[in-house]
């Protein structure tokens, strides 16, 4: 059974840094993407940052480049892990953070993902 779970959101000011980390267990198959989602209160669900497993394609938002740094490390051949190192946060990223993932991988649109963790609050104050 695939699980995905999300972890490491909190309240940070303007400026701070965070990373999020997501745990991704059940599947074995090295073909699949990852990816970190956002949705604000009163919006749509949005990709963030996406990476894939077969070739290391990375997808950033244009709102979050050269701030936030997507990676992946693979424990075994069943468990994998993925960080969203976030850096110089602004008030307009706060939201709630999911990780996603999808086999085989696809592009950072959040319809195309189906196995998705419950989420993670990402607060900055300004």
């Amino acid at each position: 059974e695939v699980q995905v779970a999300e972890s490491g959101g909190s309240l940070v000011q303007a400026g701070g840094s965070l990373r999020l980390s997501c745990a991704a267990s059940g599947f074995s198959n090295n073909d699949y993407a990852i990816g970190w989602f956002r949705q604000a209160p009163g919006k749509e669900r949005e990709g963030v940052s996406c990476i894939s497993s077969s070739d290391g394609t990375i997808y950033y938002a244009d709102s979050v480049k050269g701030r936030f740094t997507i990676s992946s490390t693979n424990e075994n051949t069943v468990d994998h892990t993925v960080f969203l190192q976030m850096n110089s946060l602004k008030p307009e990223d706060t939201a709630v953070y999911y990780c996603a993932a999808e086999f085989p991988p696809s592009s950072c649109d959040p319809l195309r993902y189906g196995y998705w963790g419950q989420g993670t609050q990402v607060t900055v104050s300004s």
